[in-house]
């Protein structure tokens, strides 16, 4: 959960400490903002004037960022892009492929009445 200071900024907030904020190392999540790539978690920390061990992780940043508009992008891919890579017809069409491979092989249950029916015809012999 993020801290009360980290829920409570505003676009505004995020864009003043864009400004403020230079060079970081190299970060998995990151944000555009005004043209510049900034990491993620770092800039809405630095927004909120809360230190680096606070609780808000980059998972919270990142959608604290979306809430607002930014671009958020993951190792340098556009997260927005990144859904968009598998079409959801392709899904489906792999879904159905794996249900109609299995509809083949019998349940347990008929197994267990084929099972019945051929010791039931041996006991009656």
């Amino acid at each position: 959960m993020p801290s009360s200071r980290v829920s409570a900024l505003t676009r505004e907030d995020i864009t003043a400490a864009a400004k403020r904020l230079h060079g970081s190392r190299p970060a998995k999540w990151t944000a555009i903002i005004d043209g510049r790539e900034l990491p993620a978690r770092p800039l809405v920390l630095e927004a909120a004037g809360v230190p680096p061990n606070d609780p808000t992780n980059s998972h919270q940043a990142v959608a604290i960022l979306k809430d607002f508009g930014f671009d958020v992008r993951y190792q340098g891919k556009n997260v927005s892009d990144a859904h968009a890579e598998v079409e959801p017809h392709v899904i489906d069409e792999l879904i159905r492929s794996l249900r109609g491979r299995y509809k083949s092989t019998p349940s347990l249950v008929e197994d267990r009445q084929r099972e019945h029916r051929v010791e039931k015809d041996r006991l009656t012999r």
